[in-house]
């Protein structure tokens, strides 16, 4: 896990703070959308205004598609693409990116401050302490107990959020910890990993529910960042 430096690159879309590595980059970044070209877009493809020289295109920085002016106004963070300052995006791709954005205001920095569980490898009945943490390059999982281990997230498989007190009427589930499937690394072994809270180890159960909440929403975005 070598270098963290970054440097400052300049876009068609704007500056962008990037590793000098792109190997480094966090697993939730997204690559920036080729830009739809402008003889392929005569006219808004919200509004279909045509557009003329009063009238002047747009491209959204997160789709890249052609909007008007009226439809593509809004300048919005976009963390995921590693924009220094807000960019213009189309009015879908604004709410989607100001709804990300209180996962990195709030939720990034819960998983970095971590959190302490009981754990099991596999079907293996012994648990555990450690106290798991996502490393400051959003790249590892750190757990820390009487061992050391490091899992990529990027290798991450699967998390499920494991409750209990469940009402299908809402209100009474809380979250008591998570199953954990990830690829082992050099190989496309698939290895699990059961976390549990423990009365003894969390008086702070709020802290706890807050990381396995971050933590749902972080595999959702790694899982959407495949599918882009």
């Amino acid at each position: 896990m070598s270098t963290d430096g970054k440097k400052l690159v300049r876009s068609p879309s704007g500056l962008r703070m990037l590793p000098e590595n792109r190997a480094y980059s966090s697993p939730f970044c997204l690559e920036e959308p080729q830009w739809v070209p402008d003889k392929e877009c005569p006219r808004c493809m919200h509004c279909e205004a045509k557009f003329d020289f009063i009238t002047r295109k747009h491209h959204c920085r997160r789709c890249g598609k052609c909007f008007c002016d009226k439809c593509c106004s809004k300048k919005v963070p976009l963390p995921r693409m590693c924009f220094v300052d807000p960019v213009r995006q189309c009015g879908e791709c604004s709410i989607i990116s100001q709804k990300e954005m209180e996962f990195y205001d709030r939720q990034l920095k819960v998983l970095m401050n971590g959190a302490t569980f009981d754990i099991n490898h596999g079907s293996s009945e012994k648990s555990e302490t450690i106290a798991c943490r996502l490393s400051n390059n959003h790249r590892y999982l750190f757990l820390d107990g009487e061992n050391h281990y490091e899992i990529e997230f990027a290798r991450i498989s699967t998390v499920q959020i494991l409750t209990e007190g469940f009402n299908p009427g809402g209100g009474n589930s809380r979250a008591t910890g998570m199953l954990l499937q990830y690829k082992n690394a050099g190989s496309d072994e698939l290895l699990q990993m059961k976390f549990t809270t423990s009365e003894d180890i969390n008086s702070n159960k709020k802290t706890t529910a807050s990381w396995l909440a971050a933590m749902h929403k972080a595999a959702k975005l790694l899982y959407e960042s495949r599918d882009q």
